[in-house]
């Protein structure tokens, strides 16, 4: 939509989002914390998974409201949505800090309606728990209301900016399906990384002794090249660091160790013949 498209390019938006992603990185320091709340132990983003309960709970509250006798029942159910939001918030703000400023932008109209629709809910309950139920009911569906334009925003960041996905993943159709040679085993120093090309997919390749390991090169988190970040660690436990934000996998199996990634980086086949390495697709 040509409004999104604006909303992608408002750059006055950017002098509120940069202090917000510096206060964001500032207040969330632990890695065990940050790894928790990208959901790098989780195999994705947990974002997602954490909204859930309260979109849960409020969609729950608005059904119940168009039922007869229901007075008090919605209640409690709003109760723990408005409660649930917390952590969802909390895991949204630092999935948000990582990403492209394009990203922020929408993710920032995303929060502000989230935010409205937050309010809106709270003094929903107010409104239920003093008596005035219909006063509560029409707030509940003006929440529902902005919450439905938040979760469209929400939808455009993670399918059509590509927000929170795997973006290495889609590397992996571009490579050959057949076996096919990609260097000899001696150009692939020995517990070091190094790029080489594979068509037009720069491929991550990492040996020990005579056996070899490939990575799409590209990092799954926002593309950063894997090629020019530290190893860290020896043999089959080493691991490689993106230079752009810091996600960290091992190298023997693309495990993700540390966020902002949530995924582990994709793998690619190889198999060593006659002092060649050769890769194929999965």
């Amino acid at each position: 939509m040509p409004i999104l498209n604006r909303l992608e390019e408002t750059r006055r938006l950017d002098g509120v989002s940069d202090r917000l992603q510096s206060a964001v990185t500032a207040a969330v320091r632990p890695q065990r914390l940050r790894d928790l709340l990208h959901g790098t132990w989780l195999g994705h983003p947990l974002h997602p998974v954490l909204v859930q309960v309260p979109v849960g709970a409020f969609v729950s509250t608005a059904i119940l409201d168009l039922l007869p006798g229901r007075r008090g029942a919605p209640a409690p159910l709003l109760a723990v949505g408005i409660a649930a939001t917390a952590p969802a918030v909390a895991a949204g703000w630092l999935d948000w800090s990582q990403m492209t400023r394009d990203r922020r932008r929408v993710g920032l109209v995303h929060a502000g309606a989230n935010v409205v629709a937050l309010g809106l809910y709270t003094a929903s309950l107010l409104a239920r728990r003093s008596g005035r139920t219909a006063r509560g009911k029409l707030l509940g569906y003006a929440g529902l209301t902005v919450a439905g334009l938040g979760a469209y925003l929400g939808g455009h960041l993670a399918y059509a900016q590509a927000g929170g996905t795997n973006q290495a993943a889609p590397d992996l159709a571009r490579l050959p399906e057949d076996w096919t040679e990609i260097c000899s085993l001696a150009a692939v120093p020995e517990g070091r990384t190094v790029v080489r090309l594979l068509g037009d997919v720069p491929v991550l390749l990492y040996r020990i002794t005579d056996r070899v390991s490939a990575l799409v090169e590209r990092c799954g988190h926002e593309t950063g090249p894997l090629g020019e970040g530290e190893v860290t660690g020896e043999g089959w436990n080493a691991c490689v660091v993106c230079p752009w934000h810091g996600s960290t996998f091992r190298l023997s199996d693309g495990s993700v160790v540390h966020g902002p990634a949530a995924n582990n980086q994709p793998m690619i086949p190889v198999r060593v013949r006659d002092g060649r390495v050769e890769l194929r697709q999965p």
